[in-house]
Protein backbone atom coordinates (compact mmCIF):
# COMPACT_ATOMS: atom_id res chain seq x y z
CA UNK A 1 0.00 0.00 0.00
CA UNK A 2 0.93 3.51 -0.72
CA UNK A 3 2.22 6.00 1.89
CA UNK A 4 -0.46 7.99 1.14
CA UNK A 5 -2.74 5.47 2.15
CA UNK A 6 -1.04 4.38 5.77
CA UNK A 7 -0.19 8.00 6.86
CA UNK A 8 -4.43 8.49 6.32
CA UNK A 9 -5.41 5.49 8.09
CA UNK A 10 -3.00 6.20 10.82
CA UNK A 11 -4.46 9.91 10.80
CA UNK A 12 -7.95 8.53 11.02
CA UNK A 13 -7.24 5.98 13.35
CA UNK A 14 -5.74 8.05 16.21
CA UNK A 15 -8.53 10.52 15.69
CA UNK A 16 -11.21 7.77 16.39
CA UNK A 17 -9.00 6.58 19.17
CA UNK A 18 -8.54 9.99 20.69
CA UNK A 19 -12.03 10.80 20.41
CA UNK A 20 -13.75 7.47 21.32
CA UNK A 21 -11.61 7.75 24.97
CA UNK A 22 -12.75 11.30 25.70
CA UNK A 23 -15.89 10.17 24.89
CA UNK A 24 -16.03 7.62 27.08
CA UNK A 25 -13.76 9.48 30.17
CA UNK A 26 -16.72 11.63 29.75
CA UNK A 27 -19.87 9.45 29.67
CA UNK A 28 -17.64 7.89 33.02
CA UNK A 29 -17.73 11.14 34.91
CA UNK A 30 -21.17 11.79 34.13
CA UNK A 31 -22.61 8.46 35.57
CA UNK A 32 -20.72 9.38 39.12
CA UNK A 33 -19.76 6.50 40.98
CA UNK A 34 -18.87 3.60 37.83
CA UNK A 35 -16.40 1.83 40.78
CA UNK A 36 -16.26 -2.45 40.05
CA UNK A 37 -18.89 -2.20 37.51
CA UNK A 38 -18.07 -3.26 34.12
CA UNK A 39 -19.15 -2.12 30.75
CA UNK A 40 -19.93 -3.44 27.41
CA UNK A 41 -18.51 -1.48 24.78
CA UNK A 42 -18.71 -2.17 21.06
CA UNK A 43 -17.60 -0.08 17.67
CA UNK A 44 -19.06 -0.66 14.37
CA UNK A 45 -16.63 0.48 11.59
CA UNK A 46 -18.27 1.04 8.14
CA UNK A 47 -16.29 2.64 5.03
CA UNK A 48 -18.92 4.18 2.70
CA UNK A 49 -18.21 2.52 -1.06
CA UNK A 50 -16.91 -0.29 0.47
CA UNK A 51 -18.67 -3.46 1.96
CA UNK A 52 -16.95 -3.81 4.99
CA UNK A 53 -18.73 -3.69 8.53
CA UNK A 54 -16.38 -4.66 10.81
CA UNK A 55 -17.38 -4.78 14.94
CA UNK A 56 -14.99 -4.61 18.04
CA UNK A 57 -16.17 -5.50 21.43
CA UNK A 58 -14.45 -5.18 24.75
CA UNK A 59 -15.58 -4.37 28.24
CA UNK A 60 -14.46 -1.34 30.05
CA UNK A 61 -13.68 -1.39 33.92
CA UNK A 62 -15.36 1.46 36.13
CA UNK A 63 -13.21 4.18 36.98
CA UNK A 64 -12.05 4.82 40.92
CA UNK A 65 -12.77 8.10 41.32
CA UNK A 66 -9.90 9.92 44.39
Amino acid sequence: MSDDFNMSMRKFLKQVGVTSQQAIEEAMRNAGDTTGQSYTAKVVLTVDGLDLEHTVTGQITGREDG
